[in-house]
């Protein structure tokens, strides 16, 4: 399959297609939260937003150190290590494969995923906001310690690729790069990134070499509501996002993407 074309096209159009989708992907946003998008600040506007600054009274700017230390202090990498993950790792394995490459197309592939995703899923589940019979006894078990390390290890692995269906791959393709305007579905690379790495600073995840039947499975259980507890489908911000995006794609654009991210590199 010709993923090197792949690649180029990705590292080509990415810019290009990120600027022009970049209102989809507020309207999503917004139909999801029912709460209007911060206007961007105007062109220009940096000289008089610095004398402005210049102006602001010290208490007001006092509480920033204390959210970015607390939200630091929340961080994977603040307590946990690759080597004790690694250790920890022997049960997962089972299911997820030998660092986190899982063989079985139903379950996820962790390696090189974000360890601010996996940290944050594995808490969902320990706490029943993820409904799965399977990963929430599991998840049960683990302390905040053991979750920082486990995500910390997985991060640190490599995705071995995929092979991508060479009947639907173009299809999906078209919908990662350039979405869909008529159903207002933002391009998927505006958040999960050209390569397919995701964005770790907004916790949006890797989609590069999972297991097509694995992402087919999660966009239609966000459709339908079954991804989260019934009480719970706003706890993962994200979720409402994706929950609205889920819906208004086709069958055949779900089968379509699933296998394109399948055999991203």
């Amino acid at each position: 399959m010709p993923q090197s074309l792949k690649v180029v096209r990705l590292a080509t159009a990415g810019a290009h297609v990120a600027s022009l989708l970049s209102l989809a992907l507020v309207s999503a946003r917004a139909t999801a939260t029912d709460t209007p998008a911060a206007p961007a600040a105007p062109a220009g506007a940096t000289a008089s937003a610095t004398a402005a600054a210049a102006a602001t009274p010290a208490t007001a700017a006092a509480p920033a150190p204390a959210v970015a230390s607390a939200a630091a202090a929340d961080l994977p990498f603040t307590h946990g290590t690759a080597a004790a993950g690694s250790a920890k790792s022997a049960l997962c394995s089972a299911c997820h494969g030998p660092n986190g490459n899982s063989v079985n197309p139903e379950w996820p592939r962790l390696a090189g995923q974000s360890a601010v995703y996996v940290a944050e899923q594995l808490r969902l589940f320990r706490s029943g906001v993820r409904n799965n019979p399977v990963m929430k006894p599991l998840a049960a078990t683990l302390s905040d310690q053991d979750i920082d390390d486990l995500a910390v290890y997985y991060e640190a692995q490599t995705p071995v690729g995929l092979e991508a269906d060479p009947s639907y791959w173009k299809g999906g393709e078209a919908l990662y790069l350039g979405g869909d305007r008529a159903h207002e579905v933002p391009a998927c690379l505006a958040c999960h990134g050209p390569l397919g790495r995701g964005n770790p600073a907004a916790g949006y995840p890797a989609l590069r070499a999972q297991q097509s039947v694995y992402v087919v499975k999660q966009l239609n259980d966000y459709a339908s509501g079954a991804r989260f507890s019934s009480a719970n489908t706003t706890a993962d911000p994200d979720s409402v996002m994706m929950i609205t995006i889920a819906k208004r794609l086709s069958p055949e654009q779900i089968r379509d993407v699933a296998s394109y991210v399948q055999g991203m590199r």
